[in-house]
C-alpha cells in the first residue's frame, strides 16, 4: 500500500462524512474532516477525500449554490491548516487550528454570501450586515469544528495505539 494511503484516517474521514448527511446545519464535522485530512493524510489525498465528500454530499444537503467555490476554497485552507498539525497530537494545538479554521471560514463564506445574493447591498452597510447576520452561525461551526476535531484526532489516537500502529503519529512514536 502506498504510503499516502491511510486506511484508518480515510475510514475515520468517510464516517464524518456519514455525520454530515444527518446534522443540523453549521453543526456539521466537514471542517473538523478538512483539518483531520490535512494531518492525517499526505499529498494530494489529503486536499482530494474532503472535496470527494463535500462533492458527494452536496447534492443530499440541498445542491450547490453561488458561494460554493469559497466554501470549497475555505476547507482547503482547512486542510492546508491542518499540514501544520502531521507531527501533532497535542489538544491545545489541535483545538486552536480548530479555532482558526473556524473563523477563516466564517470570513471567507459570509463574504462569498454578500456577492453571491441580494440580500445585502454591496457597500460598506452590506458587509457589516452580511457579518452580523452570520454571528449566530458561527457560533455552531466553531462548536461543532471543535468538537468533531476532537472526536477524529482522538479516535485516530486511540485507533493508531490499539488497532493500526502503522498510522501512529511519528511525535507519538518516539515518546
Amino acid at each position: 500500500m502506498h504510503k499516502s494511503m491511510k486506511p484508518l484516517a480515510i475510514g475515520l474521514i468517510v464516517l464524518g462524512a456519514l455525520v454530515r448527511v444527518t446534522q443540523a446545519w453549521n453543526f456539521a464535522p466537514v471542517g473538523a474532516l478538512s483539518l483531520f485530512a490535512g494531518a492525517r493524510l499526505r499529498g494530494w489525498w489529503a486536499y482530494l477525500v474532503p472535496l470527494a465528500l463535500m462533492a458527494a454530499t452536496d447534492p443530499l444537503l440541498g445542491g450547490y449554490s453561488a458561494a460554493t467555490p469559497l466554501v470549497y476554497a475555505s476547507f482547503l485552507i482547512n486542510v492546508w491548516i491542518g499540514t501544520h498539525l502531521r507531527q501533532s497530537e497535542n489538544p491545545l494545538w489541535i483545538g486552536s487550528a480548530a479555532v482558526v479554521g473556524s473563523v477563516q471560514f466564517f470570513l471567507i463564506t459570509n463574504f462569498a454570501w454578500l456577492y453571491s445574493t441580494s440580500l445585502y447591498p454591496h457597500n460598506w452597510a452590506g458587509v457589516v450586515s452580511a457579518y452580523a447576520a452570520g454571528v449566530p452561525f458561527f457560533w455552531r461551526t466553531l462548536a461543532s469544528d471543535l468538537f468533531y476535531s476532537g472526536v477524529l484526532f482522538g479516535l485516530h489516537a486511540w485507533l493508531s495505539r490499539t488497532v493500526a500502529p502503522s498510522e501512529r503519529v511519528a511525535a507519538a512514536q518516539a515518546a
